[in-house]
């Protein structure tokens, strides 16, 4: 393994553990992504002492700026060196509470160290000492574990995880994120102890979910978390998306994994994360506005208005952000139809005005998630509607230039209507504004002062006003 460590910091790790005759190991993450030839500037160093005298003198050792971040509650120590991210910790054996995921933790050997790891591909450790320089201790067949694409615990998986219930994330996002199987045993464990998920924060079930939604492939995940049974208890609105009815002979197609296509097809698009939310939350609301009707078939009106309006109780309840973030994917989750009608009908410029001037900076960002939601198996559908969305792109390119919509300000304010006709504020103001810019999305006028001020003149006179000067 010696190649593998050709990094500088290595070598100022080895001399300290050394001098000051301390066993010391690279151990986790970083060494199953240096097997797996995975960039990771993320180092974890067990020691077989103190973590935290350690790193304070390879700290000195590496120049007099690098900074040492001390905690002393966990007996670990950081320090961040040119893009490398280092943190130091006492080797330590751990046992749980029935109702924290919070070890009691104590010092211990390097085997008590790895057998505290979640899996096997993350218990590889690497010696740094200077006689064992290189050395690979992988006692419970990691690299197997690598080499066969499995993901499996050290100890007994149902111990594993009834000790610490985010391991089940864990491992279902390692699976997503590696392409790997969850062995089977270690997979029935996890939906055997299903209902611990409970005693783990929303914080970080959503830290889980937003790595497993930013994976190459994020169906992967969402279809194991279906499988195990845990997101029927994390996440119940996706749940209740999955299966589908038939009546009369007339069924709807399973909007779970119509929505899981739509969220793999947006992907390789975009790393964006609300985007890819906007993906996954974009038929939320099918379940509940789901109806029959003999006429019609199935049907899901309004699903866009319900669903962006379901979001702020969703990412309240997942802890994630509630400002432009959540307003960014509840405005893509409203939008989401517009394009999409636009495809099946005549593309006509007032349409795309008004598209414009409801999506603003975000309009590309709903052109892609509207082509990735094309999910028809009818070709020659899937090929009008790209053909149709082509027009729909280049339409909106071309009246931006012409009549810059996007971010709309009105040409003639509030302010002006009021010192033009000596008016206090009063609803013939909001009027005005409304009919000017009504005028100017419908292409009556142009997005132009002059234009907008000679329209704002003609309405007021509708209205009965006169302006102060002639």
């Amino acid at each position: 393994m010696k190649q593998h460590l050709q990094h500088h910091i290595f070598s100022v790790l080895s001399s300290v553990a050394d001098q000051i005759n301390q066993e010391t190991y690279v151990i986790g993450g970083f060494v199953r992504d240096l097997i797996l030839n995975r960039a990771s500037s993320d180092i974890d160093i067990v020691t077989i002492g103190s973590g935290i005298q350690l790193a304070e003198m390879v700290a000195k050792k590496l120049g007099p700026n690098i900074q040492v971040s001390v905690f002393k509650t966990y007996g670990t120590a950081m320090l961040k060196y040119q893009s490398l991210e280092v943190e130091f910790v006492g080797a330590r054996k751990e046992s749980y509470q029935e109702d924290s995921r919070n070890p009691v933790v104590e010092d211990g050997t390097l085997e008590e160290d790895q057998n505290r790891r979640d899996f096997t591909i993350n218990a590889l450790a690497i010696c740094l000492n200077g006689n064992r320089f290189g050395e690979l201790i992988d006692p419970f067949g990691g690299i197997q574990d690598i080499d066969n694409k499995i993901i499996r615990t050290p100890l007994e998986p149902g111990i594993t995880f009834s000790d610490d219930p985010l391991r089940m994330m864990r491992a279902i996002r390692f699976a997503t994120q590696l392409g790997f199987a969850i062995e089977d045993k270690t997979l029935e464990a996890i939906s055997k102890n299903k209902n611990r998920i409970h005693i783990i924060s929303k914080e970080r079930i959503g830290e889980e979910l937003n790595k497993i939604i930013l994976s190459s492939k994020p169906s992967i995940g969402f279809k194991l978390l279906e499988k195990t049974g845990l997101l029927e208890l994390i996440f119940p609105e996706l749940f209740r998306m999955k299966g589908r009815e038939e009546v009369n002979g007339i069924g709807h197609k399973d909007n779970f994994y119509h929505t899981l296509e739509v969220l793999d097809r947006i992907a390789p698009n975009t790393n964006n994360l609300w985007l890819r939310w906007s993906a996954l939350l974009h038929d939320i609301a099918k379940p509940v506005t789901k109806k029959f009707s003999p006429q019609l078939g199935w049907t899901f009106h309004s699903h866009n208005f319900v669903g962006a309006k379901m979001v702020p109780t969703m990412f309240k309840r997942m802890k994630f952000p509630l400002n432009e973030k959540m307003k960014y994917v509840q405005k893509l989750v409203e939008l989401h139809m517009r394009p999409i009608v636009l495809s099946e009908e005549e593309v006509t410029d007032s349409a795309i005005r008004r598209l414009l001037f409801e999506a603003g900076d975000d309009i590309d960002d709903l052109m892609t998630l509207c082509e990735a939601d094309i999910t028809s198996k009818n070709q020659e559908k899937v090929k009008k509607y790209y053909g149709n969305f082509q027009l729909v792109r280049q339409k909106l390119k071309d009246l931006e230039e012409r009549d810059h919509i996007r971010n709309f300000q009105p040409p003639v304010t509030g302010e002006t209507i009021m010192e033009v006709f000596g008016l206090n504020p009063c609803k013939e103001i909001g009027l005005i504004k409304a009919a000017i810019k009504e005028a100017i999305l419908d292409g009556i006028i142009q997005n132009d002062h002059d234009q907008a001020y000679q329209y704002m003149l003609e309405k007021a006179k509708e209205l009965g006003l006169t302006p102060l000067k002639s």
